[in-house]
């Protein structure tokens, strides 16, 4: 498979409405669109997921910009590809920038599962037809977001992850509890905190949790084996997993329990499912974890949780949830908490070209 053409669309999608975490509050979202093009016509789509500020990680969606259109895309389209395991090798000599070479990864996938006649799913090595699915309810006012997690309980969700920080983290979870004793809830702090915390946390044992994802500081292995010692519940590590070999060193010191795996984090589908299959054979439940994205990376993540390791309902929500209308066609929508994983060749989604025309900013053609 050679790559004839590639498209970069740098879009914007207003949210439906404001997502705040431990760093602060979202109203518009960012991506970049990736649309390649082989020599027979066929067209894959991927997304880069970085944020508009490098908040997450260091990467921005302008950095990603220049990384795709002076290395990345130039590598891909000077190089015959087999099989979509190769386009890793391509970037060897590129450090990082694993959203930038998650997006142009992703939409090679698209192709090659449509030029083998195969769902992305199954491509991928998934056998689930459908998925439990999990949301995210963003940092507000405790009775707003009481209010959200009923709406969402009606809606069918089977894991509910609330945002904390550490100013008033009991009292929010325990003000939780209060009316959804039973509820599978997780608690999200992107780092918000440190071993001089450890007392705080330790006292968030008694909010009966899934996890606590992401506590400490994302290179902080050690920290968060000795935090993980402390808690009966179980840390899972999210921005501290940036490759296989991040995840075999949580694993082996103790620093969690879970992981959460997201392929614009890990650089792409491929050490995502070199990551699962570690965690497997290792007995670490997994779960994939969104990026507010638009339904051509959701339909991805779809794809990449029907593998066997995804034992615990990901932040693979419905279209609505974000947007007031998505990208894709049909929309990724919840039946009975659970999402259908696409059986037709591809992606199994159709991008909404004059909608895609309507959101960007910026197009760069590269041959």
């Amino acid at each position: 498979m050679r790559i004839q053409k590639a498209v970069l669309h740098r879009t914007s999608m207003k949210l439906v409405s404001p997502f705040a975490t431990s760093y602060g509050a979202y109203h518009d979202r960012e991506s970049i669109i990736v649309e390649l093009y082989d020599e027979d016509g066929r067209t894959g789509w991927g997304e880069v997921v970085a944020f508009s500020q490098p908040w997450y990680t260091e990467e921005t969606v302008q950095t990603a910009w220049h990384m795709l259109m002076d290395f990345l895309v130039p590598a891909v389209l000077a190089s015959e590809i087999s099989h979509p395991n190769e386009v890793p090798k391509l970037f060897a000599g590129i450090k990082r920038n694993n959203m930038a070479k998650a997006g142009l990864e992703g939409a090679v996938w698209d192709l090659y599962a449509q030029r083998t006649e195969q769902s992305l799913a199954r491509a991928l090595g998934g056998r689930i037809n459908e998925i439990e699915v999990g949301v995210v309810i963003g940092l507000d006012t405790l009775p707003n977001m009481l209010q959200k997690m009923e709406q969402y309980a009606a809606d069918g969700y089977k894991r509910f992850k609330v945002k904390i920080k550490p100013e008033n983290d009991y009292e929010l979870l325990s003000g939780i509890r209060k009316v959804f004793p039973d509820i599978p809830l997780m608690a999200d702090a992107n780092s918000a905190y440190t071993l001089d915390d450890i007392e705080k946390l330790k006292r968030l044992d008694e909010c009966n949790l899934m996890m606590i994802e992401q506590p400490l500081a994302d290179n902080d292995f050690m920290d968060h084996a000795v935090l993980q010692k402390e808690l009966h519940t179980p840390v899972c590590l999210d921005e501290s997993i940036h490759s296989l070999e991040d995840a075999r060193v949580a694993i082996q010191l103790g620093s969690c329990r879970i992981v959460n795996i997201k392929a614009g984090r890990v650089g792409g589908l491929t050490e995502a499912i070199r990551i699962h299959d570690y965690c497997q054979a290792h007995h670490v439940p997994v779960w994939c974890g969104g990026m507010i994205e638009t339904g051509i990376s959701r339909g991805q993540n779809v794809a990449l949780a029907s593998l066997p390791n995804f034992t615990i309902p990901g932040d693979i929500s419905a279209s609505s949830r974000h947007w007031e209308r998505d990208l894709i066609t049909p929309e990724v929508t919840l039946q009975n908490g659970k999402v259908k994983v696409q059986n037709g060749i591809g992606l199994g989604y159709k991008v909404d070209r004059s909608y895609l025309k309507r959101i960007t900013l910026q197009t760069s053609i590269l041959t």
